[in-house]
């Protein structure tokens, strides 16, 4: 009678695994809308055989099976399929918010035609071919002034919304830091839960879906791979830093930039070392703010300061029909008080640099002629310096086509004097300011001597501006400009002494006796031959290029992320889809086991019922 009641044991198992199995396709159907769920499924396994050594096996097998037994609850989930979704998410969620921003620039740049930059700029160069044709003509010139007004608006307009959009990506950036250092936290405790659970010796499925999604979400913030050590001991990294370990995590925060741009930085909180983020979509803000948004302001900014610095050179120069001379048609605002441009930069109260835009030679020089001297100029480049080399047999304007054609951030034109003329550009770096030349030097005499910028060449009669009164450094006689203070696309306007006389605007140039002459309408023609001269600063040569350019480089970059976010869409659909028919719960699949695990449960009660009536044969039915 030793295993008079094992079939009572076993039918007890069979029972309670059908039971499991059923409450776990219940479980499957009530999570299947459940973000990040994974289908689990009950393992069954045959349970150890019953042997007694101390027994005879003859006439009968030696081992009586025991059923069944419930081996483990286990998700189903490719953790290959899972590693590829993770990186490829940060490469999906970095091009969609590169398209969504990309749009609104383009939208700015979309401007209906009768009131946009482009047109405002034309109806200005109009407005002075006409009152060149007719100087006498007052209302001529308050079509100038007001056109002029109209203009500055439109310039402003755009800075606006560049500016608009990129504060706008910086607050996203500070709330996507937010997001990742919640995500981060979530993770670490997720894991300390995982390693408590797994050391009881239990498979905590649903914590593994609640770590997976948040990693995932996390990808979608920034590029991450994920490490599970030996010892259960989840790691999450980015470009090779830990973010996660165990149950440790990480933080990023943000600090202001000290370029009165008002935007924020990522850093590590616990090195306060700038953190390098690539991809996802905090990686792709971090480009749009730094790199796109700022290069669009910086054109912008170009456009502006060389137009009204070439306007206002021009008008200066000119008289108007109330025999004032010496205006500036535009008002720019100088970024320094001194003359020489010296600045304390490092902020200890004493002046150490020299902030200067412009450098304008004394000599009048031919364009087509040879320079007839050897030597290398070393200019202020994106990083470091750039050399300029020049020979014998160049012309001018070979050696000004290479200056141009280099990577420095130093520019050359001729002026309407033939007078060479230097500018400064943005500047790539944000460590470096804007509109401030940084080193001019000469191995020869272009610059020296023939053109008449530097006092001196070699080494010793560079320009530098790391120091005050570097402008000592040029010729006794050499013009230089102070650069303005920043954004001059923001503040651009109409000198308020014009706006106020429309007869200050000067047509013509003033006799030997300083007063206008009548019909003179030179200066009015010299201003509107601006348009198609080769005088900007930077990539673009004329004004018109400026226009061209910026439209067609904003389409094409979102052409780019167009098409790269549908491309990404189209592989993240087809893992994301092959993901679900392994993971995915399916009704339908889970209602045909629901009936499959029903029946076995069916037939396991019977098979207690049936053991049940033979022990109470045996046991109460037997008469001795």
């Amino acid at each position: 009678m030793a295993n008079s009641f094992a079939g009572i044991e076993l039918g007890k198992n069979a029972l309670i695994n059908h039971s499991m199995q059923i409450s776990t396709a219940g479980h499957n159907i009530s999570n299947a809308d459940t973000e990040g769920y994974s289908r689990q499924r009950v393992q069954i396994k045959t349970a150890d055989p019953l042997y007694r050594p101390d027994l005879t096996r003859e006439g009968r097998p030696g081992q009586i099976g025991q059923g069944s037994a419930i081996e483990s609850v286990n998700r189903l989930r490719d953790e290959l399929l899972d590693q590829r979704i993770v990186a490829q998410e940060s490469k999906e969620t970095y091009w969609g918010t590169r398209d969504k921003y990309i749009l609104m620039l383009e939208e700015i740049y979309n401007e209906p035609d009768d009131i946009s930059l482009r047109t405002n700029m034309d109806k200005f160069w109009q407005s002075w071919q006409e009152l060149s044709m007719y100087p006498e003509s007052q209302a001529a010139r308050q079509a100038v002034v007001t056109r002029s007004e109209s203009l500055a608006d439109s310039i402003q307009e755009r800075f606006k919304g560049l500016s608009g959009i990129g504060t706008l990506i910086n607050g996203d950036i500070e709330g996507s830091v937010r997001q990742v250092n919640s995500l981060t936290r979530q993770i670490a405790a997720v894991n300390e839960q995982i390693v408590k659970s797994k050391a009881m010796g239990d498979n905590p499925n649903d914590l593994l879906d609640r770590r997976d999604l948040l990693v995932e979400k996390l990808s979608g913030l920034i590029n991450v791979t994920t490490d599970n050590r030996d010892n259960d001991e989840f790691m999450v990294h980015m470009d090779g830093q830990v973010i996660v370990q165990g149950k440790v995590a990480r933080q990023f925060d943000v600090e202001a930039v000290t370029d009165n741009s008002g935007y924020s930085r990522v850093i590590w909180a616990d090195t306060k070392e700038q953190a390098n983020i690539s991809a996802g979509s905090l990686g792709a803000l971090i480009e749009l703010r730094d790199v796109d948004v700022r290069s669009e302001i910086q054109t912008l900014n170009t456009m502006t300061m060389n137009f009204a610095d070439l306007v206002n050179d021009v008008h200066r120069n000119g008289v108007g029909a109330n025999n004032v001379s010496g205006l500036d048609f535009f008002v720019q605002r100088p970024f320094v008080t001194s003359v020489n441009g010296n600045y304390d930069r490092n902020g200890d109260g004493t002046d150490d640099s020299s902030y200067i835009f412009r450098f304008t030679g004394t000599n009048s020089l031919n364009p087509q002629e040879k320079v007839g001297l050897e030597g290398v100029m070393t200019l202020s480049g994106k990083s470091g310096t750039v050399s300029v080399p020049y020979h014998a047999t160049d012309t001018i304007e070979e050696v000004i086509q290479r200056i141009n054609d280099s990577d420095g951030e130093v520019k050359a034109y001729l002026d309407r004097d033939s007078k060479l003329v230097l500018k400064a550009t943005t500047s790539l770096s944000p460590e470096n300011p804007d509109f401030v030349i940084r080193h001019v030097e000469d191995s020869g005499l272009f610059l020296a001597g023939y053109s008449g910028i530097l006092a001196a060449s070699g080494e010793a009669g560079a320009y530098s501006f790391d120091r005050p009164d570097a402008v000592n450094a040029l010729t006794e006689k050499a013009e230089f400009a102070v650069s303005p203070v920043i954004n001059p696309a923001a503040y651009i306007s109409v000198n308020d002494a014009i706006k106020g006389d429309v007869l200050s605007v000067a047509a013509g140039y003033p006799t030997r006796q300083g007063t206008s002459m009548v019909g003179d309408g030179r200066a009015a023609v010299e201003i509107a031959s601006i348009r198609n001269l080769y005088v900007m600063i930077g990539k673009d040569r004329t004004f018109d290029d400026y226009f061209a350019n910026s439209v067609t480089n904003i389409a094409l970059k979102g052409e780019q992320a167009e098409m790269n976010h549908l491309s990404q869409n189209t592989i993240m659909n087809d893992l994301r889809g092959l993901r679900d028919s392994i993971s995915g719960v399916n009704i339908d699949e889970e209602l045909a086991d629901i009936i499959k695990f029903q029946h076995g449960y069916n037939a396991a009660a019977k098979f207690v019922s049936v053991m049940d009536q033979m022990l109470d044969t045996v046991i109460n039915r037997l008469k001795v």
